[in-house]
């Protein structure tokens, strides 16, 4: 059986319809391509949390649409990414508080 039909999904994943799957991917791929956008342009910066915040809203819409397609190397990536932006906003906001 290959990898990703074994591959299990969480919470219930699959009660969203392929429609809703697709939109929600295409919509976190948009968030990724606005912060690359942002970043290169310097309208935005690395040390600030918008950027990872878009990163973050990207992540997420990709993860669902991993989940829903059971596409487990995408499924690591973007589980990946939505850590290092969720822990680059953490870092931003605790030296802040210093």
């Amino acid at each position: 059986m290959p990898y990703h039909q074994t591959l299990t999904l969480p919470l219930g994943i699959l009660f969203i319809s392929e429609q809703v799957s697709f939109l929600v991917g295409w919509i976190g791929t948009a968030f990724y391509l606005i912060a690359y956008l942002l970043i290169s342009f310097n309208k935005v910066k690395a040390n600030k949390p918008a950027y990872h915040l878009l990163n973050m809203a990207g992540a997420a819409g990709l993860i669902i649409h991993a989940l829903y397609m059971k596409d487990g190397p995408n499924l690591i990536c973007n589980l990946a990414w939505l850590s290092i932006a969720v822990i680059a906003v953490i870092s931003i906001r605790w030296k802040r508080t210093k």
